[in-house]
């Protein structure tokens, strides 16, 4: 009996320990704080006015590029084909007159971006060229049921703090001569996945994507010698329909100290 009782009681305080261990336990958890958002978490600071700068592609993307002109873009015989049949005076008639405008190609349209965080977990950048604007959502968000594909798509972003994850070339040799290769940024950088696109062209000629484009961006912001800062978008343009392979291509960009050259205009067929 005395042994049962001892066995009792043994058993009454272990329940008793295990309890309070495990009330201890959600205590702690309780009080760790939340993660923080991704506007918080931020290892760069993307937000401000940004103009682009163009020393790559600058006979297609300064000049109006003449039709069937698409070299530098490895089009199959389908892409070419919608390419040779481009007819701006038909998109306008249409009012498609920001085809070449949708988020495949709109970073690489020469103009000014503004960069904004529309909440703590949404940011949002707007092109003073065809007045457009991109939402980038953090949290890796399904397209919602029903959307209608659009010229922006369905954009989900994340930070990136590790280059082990990133297949792509992130700078391109813009640099004066003589200037030394700007530093790895010490933070990180933005990663973005655009799908749901409503077809378009990746050049103002008619150069075409299709609705089954992934469109991957990585968003880099460094300081070049003399303190100006800079940001390379590095894209990535995957369209089986009309694309003989990836498009691969790096945009920079330096900031300017505020929006005073901010100049919106409307969407251009032709130019």
């Amino acid at each position: 009996m005395k042994a049962n009782g001892l066995r009792a009681q043994a058993s009454v305080l272990l329940g008793t320990l295990l309890a309070v261990a495990a009330a201890a336990m959600l205590s702690a958890q309780g009080g760790q704080k939340p993660p923080a958002s991704p506007r918080a978490a931020a290892p760069i600071d993307l937000t401000g006015y940004w103009v682009s700068i163009v020393t790559q592609d600058w006979r297609w993307r300064m000049v109006p590029p003449i039709k069937g002109d698409y070299r530098g873009i490895q089009l199959n015989a389908e892409g070419r084909k919608v390419a040779d049949a481009w007819d701006p005076a038909k998109d306008e008639a249409a009012g498609e007159a920001c085809k070449s405008y949708g988020a495949p190609g709109l970073m690489n349209v020469p103009g000014r971006l503004r960069i904004s965080w529309q909440d703590d977990r949404t940011l949002k950048v707007e092109t003073d060229a065809g007045t457009q604007t991109r939402v980038f959502r953090f949290g890796n968000e399904p397209v919602p049921p029903g959307t209608a594909p659009s010229w922006q798509g369905h954009s989900v972003a994340d930070w990136q703090l590790s280059r082990t994850n990133v297949p792509l070339v992130l700078r391109p040799a813009e640099r004066e001569p003589g200037e030394k290769p700007p530093p790895t940024p010490p933070g990180g950088w933005l990663r973005v996945r655009t799908t749901n696109l409503r077809p378009g062209y990746l050049r103002k000629n008619g150069v075409p994507y299709s609705a089954n484009t992934v469109l991957t961006e990585y968003w880099e912001s460094f300081t070049r010698e003399g303190g100006d800062q800079w940001l390379t978008i590095t894209t990535q343009v995957e369209d089986p329909q009309y694309l003989a392979q990836p498009r691969v291509i790096a945009i920079p960009f330096k900031k300017e100290p505020g929006g005073a050259k901010w100049d919106p205009t409307p969407c251009s067929a032709t130019w």
